[in-house]
């Protein structure tokens, strides 16, 4: 993938090497994407950390903000810029998400986030969350791709979820699932969700050249990659890497192969408006 000549954004707060910060808040719509992470990337037990989340909003840390000097923290800078870049020309309006960088631990306003729960996003302080540490274990754990590429593509996908808040389509997602009749129909809901912000993240690769000028670019053999870390999320590759029985109802972010369709379908249209969430599924 080429970004190195990318525009970057300065929408960094680096709080690497600020230690484990504890965060206040209720959990929200942001607290379900997180603990559904935890599951999502380690198949790990969320009751201890549903119990970590205290009462209240907002967290006391505060991080450097700007442009990472660093090669690993240069590279989410220069991606989210030109994922920024593509929305503004899809989307009136549109609002950059604060991209926090963390070790271990940090506050935010939907609780706790944690190294073990992935890259999310937190709705109620519109900021992404990545551990850059998480890349090791998804390619190693998990079997994803390490290509550079596969790497955008999941930040991409935390944007997307930025897009969906901005949209309201998260708002309107959670009320659904507040009227389900049961876990297996609420389950659905939140697979349209995350299939739609794979989708979008698809839409930005195919855009991402025409806004740089070139400087940021898909080259041969990345979508490829990206497809095979979609593979690699899938619920139901999930599942069976942790010994369980495929269980459809108990997916929460779509099986490998919906994943895999998501992000070739957003990339193939190149525009949000094929990432329909009615059509996703």
């Amino acid at each position: 993938m080429r970004w190195q000549g990318g525009r970057r954004g300065g929408n960094i707060e680096d709080r690497r090497g600020m230690g484990g910060g504890i965060a206040a808040g209720g959990l929200g719509l942001g607290g379900v994407v997180i603990v559904g992470l935890i599951y999502l990337f380690t198949g790990q037990d969320v009751s201890g950390v549903l119990q970590t989340v205290e009462q209240g909003r907002g967290s006391s840390q505060q991080g450097q903000v700007g442009s990472p000097e660093d090669q690993a923290g240069a590279f989410v800078d220069v991606i989210g810029a030109n994922i920024d870049d593509v929305w503004r020309t899809k989307m009136q309006g549109y609002q950059p998400p604060v991209v926090v960088l963390y070790e271990g631990g940090t506050g935010t306003a939907c609780g706790t986030g944690q190294a073990a729960m992935g890259p999310f996003y937190c709705p109620a302080d519109q900021q992404v969350y990545l551990d850059l540490s998480f890349w090791q274990e998804l390619e190693t754990s998990l079997g994803a791709s390490g290509a550079e590429f596969a790497r955008a593509y999941v930040i991409a996908h935390e944007y997307g979820h930025h897009v969906q808040t901005l949209t309201g389509t998260s708002q309107q997602v959670q009320r659904a699932q507040q009227r389900a009749r049961g876990q297996a129909e609420a389950n659905r809901y939140s697979v349209a969700l995350e299939l739609q912000a794979d989708c979008y993240a698809g839409m930005w690769a195919r855009n991402a050249s025409a806004v740089s000028n070139g400087q940021v670019a898909v080259e041969a053999g990345d979508l490829e990659e990206g497809m095979r870390t979609a593979a690699a999320i899938g619920d139901d590759t999930l599942q069976r890497r942790s010994g369980r029985a495929v269980q459809p109802d108990g997916f929460t972010h779509g099986s490998s192969a919906q994943r895999v369709a998501a992000l070739r379908r957003g990339y193939e249209a190149g525009d949000p408006a094929a990432c329909d969430i009615a059509n996703m599924g």
